[in-house]
């Protein structure tokens, strides 16, 4: 008898990675990324036949669903992800949590440890290989975010609007982006899914890396990270901190001189948590 095929989901604001475990063409497969903040249900239900069943395998019939995700931790926005994707699989098995969950049993597996988010966004808990038991209140990226795609991102344009930037950093700046400070402000105040935009901007310091201000906005960034989240917890010193994102894969380099220096035990690094969550439930 075949095995159940797992449909299995992570999403941030940017991007969602797609798994099918249990089928033939695993993937992943990728599609925009799905926030109950910002997107209604019918907008949430069209990325979910538009965008993901196209790629699926012609007639395949998921019968679970593991869907972790941004702002799941309010019940509201729980049920409407879980009405969207009724909507698609009626007959599927459904559970929808939030990407901090998703984090923790990617990176930690069963086992305890500190799990962080950085990507688009951040966020930090200590799991004891079941439960979250800790969790640095996350306050978004006008307040918070600290390391984040969005939190570098701006560091960037303070950079550039307030002219630190040095000649060359500013001239490159202004080869790759063609924009300008109206049209930035416009897309910060005005225009929706302001952290998306501001986290296109973290690329920047990925591709100019060892100048010293590159470098200043990096340690600085995840330095502020490590200060308000990984600090708070007693845990940190004597369990392993797992990182996944975006941001923890491309300045890992980073991630583990700051272990190194605070003395602390550094344990996965994963570009996305797809991977580790594949393993947890096969």
């Amino acid at each position: 008898m075949p095995g159940k095929i797992k449909l299995i989901a992570d999403s941030g604001s940017t991007k969602a990675e797609w798994g099918l475990l249990g089928a033939a063409a695993p993937g992943p497969y990728k599609t925009q990324g799905i926030s109950p903040y910002f997107q209604t249900l019918d907008q949430i239900k069209a990325i979910f036949t538009q965008e993901l069943i196209p790629q699926l395998p012609a007639g395949v019939h998921i019968d679970e669903i593991y869907f972790y995700g941004t702002g799941l931790s309010q019940q509201k926005n729980i049920e409407v992800v879980s009405a969207a994707l009724r909507a698609v699989w009626p007959d599927s098995y459904i559970e929808v949590d939030h990407d901090l969950m998703g984090a923790a049993r990617a990176l930690c597996g069963h086992g305890a440890g500190i799990a962080s988010i950085l990507g688009t966004g951040s966020n930090s808990c200590f799991y004891d290989g079941t439960r979250i038991k800790k969790n640095n209140p996350g306050l978004g990226y006008v307040l918070g975010d600290e390391g984040s795609g969005a939190y570098l991102g701006k560091k960037v344009l303070q950079y550039y609007l307030y002219n630190t930037f040095d000649e060359e950093l500013i001239g490159k700046f202004d080869e790759k982006y063609s924009t300008n400070k109206d049209e930035i402000l416009e897309n910060v105040y005005r225009k929706p899914l302001a952290n998306r935009y501001l986290a296109g901007f973290a690329t920047f310091l990925s591709e100019n890396r060892g100048h010293f201000m590159i470098e200043n906005i990096l340690e600085d960034g995840l330095n502020d990270f490590f200060f308000n989240h990984i600090y708070k917890y007693r845990e940190s010193w004597t369990t392993s901190l797992h990182f996944t994102g975006s941001v923890a894969w491309h300045f890992r380099d980073i991630l583990k001189e700051l272990c190194d220096l605070y003395e602390l035990p550094l344990g996965r690094i994963l570009r996305t948590p797809m991977e580790g969550l594949i393993e947890y439930h096969h």
